[in-house]
């Protein structure tokens, strides 16, 4: 398996699953910075050279559409599901604001309640914030866990073939 790939492979499961939890997703965000973290410290933690702000961007980009992937798959027919409990839920906590306002609202959402649409469309801009976070935390992953430095570089060529160096 490459490299990479176990790594992105556990954080995008992580920011996947967290993002599609009813309430817990909340913070989808922070799940998103969390697996991009997460796949840099795992990759960091095994890899035997130094990682790069590259590799760091990398790893949060695989995990990113990994995780990306496993919302669109389980989130939206979650969300679908969950709609009316989540409908009401928050009608009842606008009824204690503004009676009126939770009314207002409630015919709005109920007329739009039958499709899928809105869900689709929602899931998908909540995924491109969701691979941006994930990237952001994969960038901040390396300069977080890597504290090895980068080896000194190879010496000049003094065997006298091409690249040879000539004082």
């Amino acid at each position: 398996m490459n490299d990479k790939l176990k790594p992105a492979l556990i954080g995008g499961v992580a920011l996947g699953i967290l993002s599609a939890i009813p309430f817990v997703s909340s913070c989808c965000c922070l799940w998103a910075l969390l697996g991009g973290l997460l796949a840099t410290y795992l990759y960091v933690k095994n890899s035997p050279a130094p990682a790069s702000v590259s590799d760091g961007a990398i790893l949060g980009a695989m995990a990113g559409v990994i995780g990306v992937i496993i919302f669109l798959v389980v989130g939206i027919p979650v969300a679908y599901a969950m709609g009316p409990t989540s409908r009401e839920l928050v009608f009842r906590m606008l009824e204690n604001f503004d009676p009126a306002q939770a009314a207002k609202m409630r015919a709005d959402m109920e007329a739009s309640a039958t499709s899928i649409v809105p869900f689709i469309i929602q899931g998908l801009v909540l995924g491109v914030v969701l691979f941006v976070f994930s990237v952001i935390g994969g960038l901040i992953g390396v300069p977080i866990f890597e504290k090895r430095k980068p080896g000194p570089p190879p010496p000049p060529n003094m065997g006298g073939g091409p690249g040879a160096y000539v004082p």
